[in-house]
This record gives structure tokens, sequence and C-alpha cells, in this order.
């Protein structure tokens, strides 16, 4: 009898995987884990009949739905949809069942409570203790009638996140701008140009196709003259999935309905809104001291966002003849200007970073930080792009594997991300070596051509590595507080911005370079007016991720709707940001992050944790003779540790002192060094 794939042991096997396997194989995996639950339940409290044997029953199902979640992110079909769409309410069932299991809450407090935790290693205490949180975050202490309750909103917010971005997902597929005539595209790259009529003509259409995927879009807002065509282009992306779009796609009523209930889920744990709910995990203790964080940075960015508007507005009108700058003139106009000033464009150094020849840099990065070696293997994969890795030690010894699937295509969600697969952890056998996926958004190169990338694509590849690295190379054999388990989620970002800081060494992008038709290293002259205009518009940069992460917050810190969120946008955007307000503009609606992932009310962890990031890597500046060194302690004190002890103390094992704000500024050219807010202390 054939196994069913979801269910085979070791890498999963993607190209076996149906859609008709998945419903057999999880109503074989939730039977076989209820039965654990059971027996953890009756059993008398110990570590290994209370912890280790539901972890062991919980790991298979675990790994089963996070395959089908995967694949619904990056080969997103109908029939793929239907069956989740099916099984996520029992899923959902089965784990708040876990969560609201009022004997396993019992016998978790009695072993909290007993002679022998005193005993435990720290990590198991703070296993134990972590998990009591958690029990009473997923309702364990409410009455029945309302763990009934807030399954029931869980469930639904569930289904509503996963309309919202499929939702997303269709509208940038449906909408395209075609183009007859190819001076209506003067000023494009001749890759976008290239890849436009190979999409047109993939259609059966004459002229280009232009797409909302990253790689068309970002070139037609920075390079087109065509103004008409960038309006065009904005206006179909910033109101794609909104109610100035098909009735059918419209995530209005799903952003209004999922408000609802994350403020009546908080209510129900006792929380004054969904924001104190959100940060009772993480590193920042309460709404005011992030939004305290946010305005302070918005005090230093403020100035320098308004001077980056008046220098756009008057290069527009006296070298360009413009005299309003709209949104769709943003990036056309600064590009411009940046190329006037600097002398230099970003779509200068794209040639000379093609994609294998980055991965290769990116690689020996990790060979000289942590003296591991990365080969490529071969394993099933989901898509014919994806590329399986192995990363090892210099003797052969298996650290961990990772996919890593880089261009934009149909059926794909939008952006960067890495997700954890499987976690390192110990088992009868030996180790389990963990798992990742990385997935990016990159332009395909046209036919034998390589893909190349800009270099804020290589920073984000960078990124998404830093990540694979935080799980990968945890040494905590615990699963629970393995990799990124249990780490707060306003510090998931430190590894991976951090690493974003090697793309800006010289001697390193130098080293990853190679010009796609002369093979030929970065030049200095290039690199150099790339550094000059590194901070270029920072300020307005930095305005639009406050505006968002404000927006975030105080979206979330709300205990009723007293104004619709479209207004709460323009209330924000009124006091932190320096460009018009733009009436069509429907950036909640595929503000993917917080309504479709895990950033709600979380959204300001990219620069809380971007002081942890820049000071980490300020360490490695101040010792450039000592790069292995520096790297193995910062592998040691950051990544290995995972989530067994709290992030501050992973940074300050590190660092030998809290965070200071110096680098971050230093980083973002913003003047002045303040104290470091108190937030970021606990």
């Amino acid at each position: 009898m054939t196994i069913n794939p979801l269910l085979a042991p070791g890498l999963p096997r993607f190209s076996d995987i149906q859609v008709a396997d998945v419903s057999p194989a999880l109503d074989a995996l939730i039977a076989q884990a209820q039965a654990a639950v059971a027996a953890a339940e009756t059993a008398k409290p110990s570590w290994d009949t209370t912890v280790a044997a539901l972890d062991d029953a919980m790991e298979q199902f675990g790994h089963a739905w996070a395959t089908v979640e995967h694949l619904l992110s990056v080969v997103n079909t109908p029939e793929l949809r239907a069956v989740q769409q099916e099984n996520m309410p029992r899923v959902m069932s089965f784990s708040s069942a876990i969560e609201q299991s009022p004997e396993l809450f019992a016998n978790y407090k009695t072993l909290v409570s007993s002679d022998a935790f005193d005993e435990y290693p720290s990590i198991r205490r703070r296993i134990l203790e972590t998990a009591i949180r958690d029990f009473r975050l997923g309702g364990a202490e409410l009455d029945d009638a309302q763990k009934a309750r807030f399954t029931e909103i869980r469930h639904e917010m569930a289904m509503l996140s996963t309309r919202f971005a499929n939702n997303v997902v269709d509208a940038t597929d449906a909408i395209a701008v075609y183009v007859e005539s190819e001076a209506e595209l003067a000023g494009l790259p001749p890759e976008v140009i290239a890849t436009a009529r190979a999409a047109a003509e993939k259609d059966g259409a004459t002229g280009w196709k232009l797409t909302l995927q990253g790689p068309c879009l970002g070139p037609v807002l920075l390079y087109s003259e065509n103004r008409e065509l960038r309006k065009a282009m904005v206006l179909a992306s910033t109101t794609k999935a909104s109610d100035l779009g098909p009735a059918e796609r419209d995530n209005t009523p799903i952003i209004t309905r999922i408000l609802e209930l994350r403020s009546e889920m908080a209510a129900l744990l006792g929380f004054a809104n969904f924001a104190e709910y959100s940060l009772a995990a993480k590193m920042a203790r309460d709404p005011t001291e992030v939004l305290a964080f946010l305005s302070e940075l918005g005090e230093r960015a403020l100035p320098h966002a308004r001077r980056d508007r008046a220098e756009l507005e008057a290069f527009a009108r006296d070298e360009l003849g413009v005299e309003q700058v709209n949104p769709w003139d943003m990036g056309y106009v600064g590009t411009k200007l940046m190329q006037t000033r600097y002398h230099f464009s970003p779509q200068e150094v794209k040639p000379y970073f093609p994609l294998p020849k980055v991965l290769q840099g990116l690689f020996s990065l990790i060979e000289s930080l942590y003296g591991l070696k990365v080969v490529e293997a071969q394993a099933p994969v989901w898509h014919p792009d994806v590329r399986f890795y192995e990363l090892t030690r210099a003797d052969g010894q298996m650290v961990g594997q990772f996919y890593i699937d880089p261009y934009a295509r149909q059926g794909k969600n939008g952006g960067a991300w890495m997700t954890p697969f499987r976690t390192r952890r110990s088992k009868g056998h030996g180790v389990q070596t963990p798992i990742a996926f990385l997935v990016c958004n990159f332009g395909k190169g046209v036919g034998d051509t390589p893909a190349t990338l800009n270099h804020a694509e290589v920073a984000t590849l960078f990124h998404e590595m830093g990540h694979g690295l935080h799980h990968l190379l945890s040494d905590v054999d615990e699963m629970r507080v393995s990799g990124l388990n249990n780490v707060e989620w306003d510090a998931v970002e430190l590894p991976s911005q951090f690493m974003e800081n090697f793309c800006w060494e010289w001697e390193r992008l130098r080293g990853m370079s190679a010009h796609v038709e002369t093979g030929e290293p970065l030049p200095r002259a290039l690199f150099d007016k790339m550094l000059a205009a590194r901070h270029f518009q920072s300020g307005m940069h930095l305005s639009r991720y406050l505006e968002q992460a404000l927006f975030d917050m105080e979206l979330h810190t709300q205990t009723s709707p007293q104004v619709s969120f479209l207004e709460l946008l323009r209330e924000v955007r009124a006091r932190v940001s320096v460009n018009p307000l733009f009436t069509e503009d429907r950036m909640p609606h595929g503000f993917m992050h917080i309504f479709a992932g895990g950033y709600a009310a979380g959204y300001y962890s990219y620069k809380w944790a971007e002081v942890l990031s820049a000071d980490a890597y300020a360490a490695f500046e101040a010792a450039p003779d000592q790069l292995a060194e520096t790297g193995d302690r910062f592998r040691r004190e950051v990544l290995a540790p995972g989530g067994s002890r709290p992030a501050i103390e992973n940074f300050r094992a590190f660092r030998g002192r809290d965070p200071e704000i110096d680098a971050l500024l230093r980083y973002s050219g913003l003047a002045a060094t303040p104290e470091l807010p108190s937030a970021l202390l606990p």
C-alpha cells in the first residue's frame, strides 16, 4: 500500500503531494494526537508524560498542516484553497482543545509548583513558565461558554485571514495594464520590457503586459517616462482587493470583522484591547511604551522627511516641469533627483548582481561568520525554480537544510518571508536537524539570461537568510524553545536585519558581483556613488514606515471602532506623513502583515528590533579583524539559544550591556543620539 506523502518521514515529498492526500492525512494525525493528549491529561504529571509525549504526538501533525499552509502561499490553487478551508475548522478546534484543556493546564501548574521545578534545567523551567502564560492566552481560564465563544472567534479569524490573503493574491494576478505601443514604455529597463512582451505573448495578446508583481510594478514607478502609465499602475496597485474594485475581492468587510473579533477576544481574556493581548508575549510591555518609541522616532524623522519632500518638489518643478508631485510621481522624480545629485541610479548596479553570484557571496559570508558550508543538494520541490541546500560543518556533519524559492509568479503571495518547517530537537535516535523555507519574489531572467537583483533585493535575500540562520543554528534540543519557537515577536527581526548590514561592505559586495554580460565585478566608483546615495530620502522612508506602524498600533488599541480604519489612516498620515493624502489609497486592504500574518499590533517590531540589530552589527565594525571570533559569539549568544531565554538576555550576553540607539540613528542617516527609549529595557 502506498503511504500518504503527508505521513511519510523525512523531507517533504512535495512532488507526490496531491490535494486528495490532505484530509486523510489529517484524519490519521489528529486521531493520533488526540490519543496522546488524552494520555497526557490522565497521567501523573512529569516532564516525560506531560511535555515530551505531547510534543512527540503534535510534531507530525504540525508538519503536515504546515506543508498545506506553505503550499497555499507559494502555489495557490482553487483546489488547495478548498481543502484548506474545509479542514481549517477542525484543525483550529483541535488546537483550541489542547490550549484550553483544564487537565493539561492543571498538570503544567502542578509541575511549576512542585519541589522538582527548581531542579529542572533553566530551559525546562522557561518552557513550563511560558506554557502557563500561553494556556492563559489561549483561554484555559475561561468558563465553558466563554471557551466555546473564544474558539469560535479564533476559527472565524483564521478563515477571514485566509480569505484576505487569497483576495490580495487574486487581485494581484487579475489586474494588468496592456500597452500596444513600445513608445509608451520609454524609460523602462530592457529586461522589464522583455518580460512584459513575453507575458503578453503567453496570454495570446499583442503588445506588452504590465502586472502588479513587484519585479514589474517597481521599475514602472521608478523609471517610466509615461506619467499616465505610472498613474494607472499606482491606482491599480493601491486599490486592489478594496471597495474600489470587484466586490468579490473586497477586503473591507473582512478587515472590519477581523477587528471586531480581535477586540472581543481580547475582552474575553480581560485585556483592554487587542494590542495589550498581542504584547503579552512580546518584549514591549504595553501599547503606551510602543507608541512612545514610535513617536520619538517620528520626531527624529519628520524634519528629515520635510526636507526630503521640499527637495523633491523643488526639483520636480525646476527641472522636470512637474508642478504637483503626486503619488505616481514620487518614485520617478526621486530617481531623477538621485541621478542628478549622485550621478547614480539603482538600476546601474542591477546587472552586477546575478542571483547565482549573490548566493555564492551569501554562502561565503555564512562560512566566514560561522565556519559552515552551504552545499546544493537534491530534494522534491513544489516548483521547478526552487533550490534545496544543506548546511554542514567543516567535517560534513549536517546542521540543517533549507529551500529557496526566488521568483515572483502567479498564485504566489507577494513579498519575502522565511517559514520554519522542522525544528531541531533531541530524539531517541539522536538530534533532529532543522529545515526552513526561504521565499522571495524577484524577477526571473528572460531566456538564458540569469536573474539579476538590485541592491535592495540583495539585502532582502540576506534578510530572509538571517531568519533562516536563526532557525537553523539553534543548538537547543527542546523543541518548544529551539529556533524561533518562543522568541519574542519583536526580537525576531534582529538576526535578519543584522545580515543586511553586510550588503554595504565594499569587499564583500564586490566579491558577490559579476556583470551579467562581462563578468566584471562592481566598480569601486559605482559603489561609492551607491554609498553616497544610501540615505537618500531616508526621512520619507522612515516616515512611511512609522505611518504603517502607528496605524497598526492605534488601530488595535481601539476598544471599539471610534473611527473607520480608513479615517484612522488619514489621521495618522496627517500627523507623520509629508506626502499629500491620496483619496484612492487603500493601503490597509493589502496590509498582509497585520491582517493575514503575525504582525497585528506588532508591525512596530521592525524598528524595535533594528535598534538591537544595528547595535549588534556595530560589534563587528569595532573588530574588523576578528570576524570569525565575533561571529562565533553572535551565533553562541544570539542565534543558538533560540527562545530558551529572553531576547534581551541574549543581546546582553553578546554585547555585555544594554542596547543603545546610536548605531540605528547612524545607519538610518538621522542626526543626534538621544538616550535609548526606556521601552526597550525590561
